[in-house]
């Protein structure tokens, strides 16, 4: 066991975990962050897509010892009230269905439109390609992705 010193949506956080502890462990279930996602356990789905310095990132495969001092960002700190532009997005062209993928593709969408402000077709599929969704909503995300960015 150590102590990691996290910076997680802007608030420092303690915790005292074995070092090779995936990041998606940390948050759920030493911090009680719900909002990132298990999906598959070896970066292939996209749930658990968190921002690590605003780099999109699968943390279900990221140990915590990697984290250092950079910036974690999770779904319940990518804005305040889920008003973020995706956020809207999302509810305006009603992506979700069961739910269950949709904080990791939103953090994915984000992170895109945070370093492509008007990204074409071509970079939106490139940009959410293994972000899997059982709903099959995916005309809809890239939808919503573009909506996001007009309104960004």
């Amino acid at each position: 066991m150590a102590a990691f010193n996290l910076k997680i949506n802007g608030v420092n956080k303690t915790v005292d975990v074995d070092p090779t502890t995936p990041l998606l462990w940390v948050l759920r279930d030493h911090l009680d962050m719900a909002g990132t996602k298990f999906g598959c356990g070896i970066a292939a789905c996209g749930a658990c897509t968190i921002h690590l310095n605003d780099t999109a990132m699968r943390a279900c495969v990221l140990p915590v010892s990697a984290v250092g001092d950079q910036e974690v960002t999770t779904i319940e700190g990518l804005s305040e009230h889920g008003d973020h532009p995706v956020q809207k997005a999302w509810l305006e062209h009603d992506v979700p269905q069961c739910g269950y993928c949709q904080a990791g593709q939103i953090m994915t969408a984000a992170a895109l439109l945070k370093e492509n402000s008007s990204p074409s077709d071509e970079e939106i599929e490139s940009a959410m390609n293994g972000n899997l969704c059982r709903c099959g909503t995916y005309t809809r995300i890239k939808a919503a992705v573009k909506t996001a960015a007009k309104n960004m």
